[in-house]
């Protein structure tokens, strides 16, 4: 005999994107950990390339119940870009830990974690947007944060900018520069992610609220 599932099907979607962002969480926090103290490096990465795995794994599973599921809580377009759009977050995260080892920096600079601040100071108010999400109530609230996810991605943009206005001034090694322009990019595009959520997410509120 065919049974109903307990949680309706149209309910997993807030579940697994739950999952997603507190992935995407861990990582921001884990690659600030790794920025913050440049001890057990390799460790940190390995952790972050777990969690960028999981994000893969995640973002498949989104999509798999989209192509399951007849009606969704939300447009399927957005609920597409969304899941992907989280899964970025994370691949560039993971970048920029990657290339801080690849290219055997010897420490942060102080730019860098500037960055990797807003990075975790974005993905902190994603989770909150999206652990809103499934309450209609609290469409108003998601709007707010997309605010707030909007001027840390113009703040990253100031600190990017400074950050290549010191390399070219400061720094005559140009395989230091061309190293350093790479992880910042990564940072910061991390950011512009994060802002890319924000914008489905308004989309979304504004649509239901």
């Amino acid at each position: 005999m065919f049974r109903l599932p307990f949680i309706p099907r149209e309910h997993k979607f807030f579940d697994l994107f739950e999952k997603s962002t507190e992935n995407m969480l861990k990582a921001a926090q884990e690659l600030k950990k790794m920025v913050d103290t440049w001890e057990d490096i390799d460790t940190s990465l390995n952790e972050i390339t777990a969690f960028e795995h999981d994000g893969d794994t995640i973002t498949h599973e989104i999509m798999a119940q989209l192509h399951r599921t007849f009606v969704t809580p939300f447009d399927r377009e957005d609920i597409a870009v969304l899941a992907h759009t989280l899964d970025d977050v994370v691949d560039f995260i993971h970048a920029t830990a990657d290339a801080m080892i690849i290219y055997k920096i010897d420490r942060p600079s102080q730019r860098a974690k500037e960055l990797v601040d807003i990075i975790l100071q974005a993905a902190t108010e994603v989770e909150k947007a999206i652990f809103q999400l499934r309450d209609r109530k609290k469409l108003g609230s998601i709007l707010k944060g997309c605010v707030e996810i909007n001027r840390l991605e113009n703040v990253a943009d100031r600190v990017l900018r400074s950050a290549q206005a010191e390399l070219f001034n400061n720094t005559f090694d140009m395989a230091e520069v061309i190293k350093w322009r790479e992880i910042y990019e990564n940072m910061e595009s991390a950011t512009d992610r994060c802002e890319d959520v924000a914008n489905v997410l308004e989309g979304v509120a504004l649509k239901h609220a």
